[in-house]
């Protein structure tokens, strides 16, 4: 088919009708990196008399399939050259893309320069995010995947969708198999495949600043580093039933690189995961990652309420979770519950034993024999959902970001722990033996409180937590009521320091020995002198741990 031949009928006698009719597709231009698929669309395109354009491996998949393909190079008259680089950035490509049909100076330039129009571009990108994911991809690699002529493709097409179907995802194939079969692609639907094809662009550059973001990062030895801009990039998981409340609607979308929530594995049977369920997965993945292996902890809206260290050598997944499950039985019920170790048989049993419902269990892997437990057990097979994040337990955060009316807040994550910190006897009081590693625990946990946030850790366990609250005192009570009368001996941990005496009294009062808090506060003296009085050892890490 001639250039002169396609313009002639192109040349629209009423340019408004022509934007509302369907275009048929008298040449199209292929060149795909993931193949599946991509036969079909051509013998439907073929068969419909469209003249096919293509590249490389794609070319060679449509001429084993006994279909007549036109190499770009012989199109355009201009080698492939430097490895590949540069092959479809040419004016007969793009002249041919972005001419527009109801435009005669375009047309003429169309005819002069001997430039065909394309009806349809199909191209997926080179895998640049599944190559950053991949163990031990050189950054040349990395390089190499970062895609110039197809996106350059996806952009001129999807900017002249009233002449254009731009193809950048394999699940549209048959939607455009059957609108070529009725006569040609309508304008809703190429409307709709360029903002697709916009949106796949725009988060391929976000990704690939994101990379480049994370190197710089990485060669300044964690020093902070915010650009003028930033690109925050996410393709949909999941559709969700509703958001927090049934009148809200709710997507789940993973970010790249993918990892935590995003590279989650849920299992098979159980209830369909909701918006809230996911809320409260993030919370107690991200509480049990903190945590030494094995541990457990159980999360109520986003807040641990209860969680539990292994103490002995000896001590089961079963047994940490029976600990974890007490910290506050009350409140587990429906709960989401996360364990950085593998799910075993009898963890399994214990938590299918009378008295609990849990909503969400999330680990790194499970074992064949606890999942057949579960989904056999009549009360659980239907309604638990089973998580699979294989990286639970060494998850790495960089940075997160939080919407606001009208944009978003950025900030370093919070990857300090209680086990980091050097804890500094302030008081008169010594730090009991041996209780270091409780202090620690509630110091790691008090983090993942909202604040204001007061704990109270025992023997490995979480036993009470006030969070949430506007006085830091009222969190200590809750704390406390919480704990009942195993406050008596337990340490306690506080996001940010105490303003007056009170908190400290009332976690005296009931019986806590150690206190560990950031201190920086103008009344520290007295707070400490209040702990002195009561003989309750008073600690200073230096680290706040807000979270609101």
């Amino acid at each position: 088919m001639s250039p002169r031949q396609t313009l002639d009928q192109l040349v629209p006698e009423k340019k408004r009708k022509a934007a509302v009719e369907r275009i048929p597709i008298r040449r199209a231009l292929l060149s795909v990196f993931y193949k599946d698929g991509v036969v079909e669309l051509a013998k439907a395109l073929a068969a419909h008399g469209a003249e096919l354009l293509s590249t490389g491996g794609t070319m060679q998949v449509l001429k084993e399939a006994g279909l007549a393909v036109t190499e770009v190079a012989d199109y355009t008259g201009f080698p492939e050259m430097m490895d590949g680089r540069v092959k479809t950035l040419h004016p007969k490509i793009h002249g041919g893309l972005l001419g527009r049909r109801d435009l005669p100076g375009h047309l003429e330039a169309m005819e002069e320069h001997r430039i065909g129009p394309i009806d349809m571009v199909c191209v997926n990108l080179y895998p640049f995010e599944e190559t950053v994911a991949s163990p031990g991809a050189t950054r040349q690699e990395i390089i190499e995947k970062i895609d110039i002529g197809g996106p350059s493709m996806l952009r001129s097409a999807a900017k002249n969708h009233d002449a254009v179907a731009v193809v950048c995802d394999p699940s549209d194939y048959r939607e455009i198999i059957h609108e070529i079969e009725k006569g040609g692609t309508s304008l809703a639907t190429r409307r709709r495949l360029a903002r697709k094809a916009f949106q796949r662009t725009a988060s391929y550059d976000a990704a690939i600043s994101q990379w480049f973001l994370a190197e710089e990062r990485q060669n300044a030895l964690g020093e902070a580093h915010w650009p003028e801009r930033i690109l925050l990039a996410g393709r949909r998981r999941m559709k969700l039933r509703y958001g927090e409340n049934p009148h809200q609607g709710a997507a789940f979308y993973a970010d790249f690189p993918g990892d935590g929530l995003g590279n989650a594995e849920i299992l098979p049977g159980g209830k369909e995961i909701s918006y809230n369920n996911l809320l409260d997965l993030d919370g107690a993945m991200t509480a049990v990652n903190d945590l030494p292996s094995p541990a457990a902890v159980v999360v109520k809206h986003t807040n641990p309420c209860g969680a539990a260290v292994r103490l002995e050598d000896e001590d089961s997944l079963a047994e940490i979770l029976d600990k974890a499950w007490q910290g506050d039985p009350l409140s587990a019920f429906g709960s989401v519950i996360a364990v950085n170790a593998p799910f075993d048989l009898a963890a399994a049993e214990f938590l299918c034993s009378g008295g609990k419902f849990v909503e969400v269990l999330a680990a790194p892997e499970f074992s064949q024999e606890a999942v057949e437990l579960i989904r056999t057990k009549p009360k659980w097979g239907k309604n638990l959902r089973l998580v699979k994040i294989p990286a639970l337990g060494r998850l790495h955060r960089d940075m997160e970001a939080r919407r606001v009316a009208g944009g978003f807040l950025v900030q370093e994550s919070d990857s300090r722990t209680g086990f980091d910190e050097e804890l500094k006897t302030m008081g008169a009081a010594p730090l009991p033996a041996g209780r270091d590693r409780d202090l620690r625990l509630a110091q790691t946990l008090v983090k993942h409180l909202k604040s204001n946030a007061v704990c109270l850790v025992k023997d490995g366990m979480l036993i009470g937590a006030g969070a949430g609250q506007m006085s830091r005192v009222d969190s200590a009570k809750i704390a406390v009521e919480k704990a009942g009368k195993r406050a008596k001996g337990a340490v306690a941990g506080s996001d940010a320091f105490f303003p007056f005496p009170d908190g400290v009294q009332v976690l005296a009062e009931a019986g806590v020995v150690a206190v560990a808090q950031p201190g920086g506060s103008v009344k520290d003296g007295e707070v400490t002198a209040a702990a002195n009085a009561r003989g309750v050892a008073m600690v200073h890490t230096g680290t706040r741990h807000f979270r609101h």
